[in-house]
């Protein structure tokens, strides 16, 4: 039941968007830009944004070699190209709209490990940054015959690494934190627990139900809907070509004297880690189980776990103690391809969601053309 009060000043909006991730947030933010006098609603499922987006390694990357190579494979390498400015652009976007400090940037750089049989990506690397050269000054990838040992890598397996100068780190929950923040100050509502059950368009704008423990079932009403709801789209959309992909990743409590510092890449991107201060994250290994990893549920495949922690003992940290902290789980969206889906899905609805694994890179530039799709 709700109050005069509650039907005056909390159901109706400009504009409506389900999801609070990266590209929610960034929508919301984006409209509030353009046009400040509007109303905009975000709604939340979880109490904290349910996707990847608070849930991912924290990489501030736009792909190694050996996964670029394989985008060029399937997608051309026209759209390869394309979707490598989204990321570039997009992180530029990010960085700009918080600032350094506020997502705790560092351009440690990226490496991607080269096990023997990597090797055509050393072979390839021209390749590469020739497709590179009109999105950045000077050429992203070098091989790197020293680090390996200085990083403590088990040199037997790992014969050299492939060195990515433009790539970084940030603080996810820092990123998230902040872009709420942003949000909130600029006048943008934000409501969580608020479980989406669908939604209705007609002549007149958008209905959008939910179902919450206190109120029952409810109605937001708006003018348009953006739907940012990423891997669990599926649940509101039923005709878009999209599957959740399941990221397990750990975190180990602090290591003295760790000896390396920036985001590293093996395997065609399936698996990252990276340092964080003085801990190692580490998440991936999606490609060993994809039927089961093909999920929406929140839960650690340990086949995948074990094989995180065989490859720590025996590539990554072989000669050094450790403990695992904690693991977790995050859901990301695939297609057949990495390209997103940005859409106008109806006369009021727009869709931004299957960010394949680059949500950090991607998430503020697609938010940003959400907004001029809406507006």
């Amino acid at each position: 039941m709700l109050s005069f009060w509650e039907n005056q000043s909390f159901i109706e909006y400009d504009h409506i968007i389900i999801g609070s991730g990266i590209v929610g947030l960034s929508t919301a933010i984006s409209i509030k830009e353009k046009q400040p006098d509007t109303s905009v609603l975000v709604l939340e499922r979880g109490l904290l944004p349910s996707g990847a987006s608070t849930k991912n390694a924290g990489f501030a990357c736009f792909g190694s070699v050996s996964e670029l190579l394989e985008d060029i494979k399937v997608m051309g390498r026209d759209q390869a190209l394309a979707l490598v400015m989204e990321r570039y652009l997009g992180l530029i976007k990010l960085r700009e709209r918080l600032g350094d400090e506020k997502i705790d940037y560092h351009n440690y750089g990226g490496y991607e490990l080269i096990r023997e049989q990597d090797w055509y990506c050393v072979d390839e690397i021209e390749k590469v940054n020739d497709l590179l050269a009109d999105v950045f000054d000077t050429k992203p990838f070098e091989v790197d015959n020293k680090s390996s040992k200085k990083f403590g890598f088990n040199t037997d397996m790992v014969k050299t690494l492939i060195y990515s100068r433009y790539e970084g780190q940030i603080d996810t929950g820092r990123m998230m934190k902040n872009l709420v923040h942003l949000a909130q100050s600029l006048g943008v509502c934000i409501l969580t627990g608020a479980i989406v059950e669908g939604f209705e368009e007609d002549d007149k704008g958008i209905r959008v139900m939910v179902s919450d423990q206190v109120y029952g079932s409810l109605a937001f009403k708006g003018q348009k809907l953006a739907i940012c709801t990423n891997a669990f789209t599926s649940q509101l959309v039923k005709d878009l070509e999209l599957v959740p992909g399941r990221g397990i990743v750990l975190v180990t409590k602090p290591i003295p004297n760790l000896k390396f510092k920036g985001v590293f890449h093996c395997e065609r991107g399936y698996y990252y880690f990276r340092n964080f201060e003085n801990r190692v994250i580490f998440g991936g290994g999606r490609n060993l189980d994809y039927e089961k990893e093909t999920t929406t549920r929140f839960e650690i495949n340990e086949r995948i776990l074990n094989e995180l922690k065989h490859q720590l003992n025996e590539i990554i940290l072989p000669d050094t103690p450790y403990i695992i902290d904690q693991t977790w789980a995050g859901i990301m969206a695939f297609g057949k391809n990495k390209q997103p889906v940005l859409k106008q899905y109806s006369e009021r609805i727009c869709l931004g969601v299957r960010l394949g694994g680059m949500g950090v890179a991607i998430g503020s530039r697609m938010g940003h053309k959400l907004a001029e799709m809406m507006i």
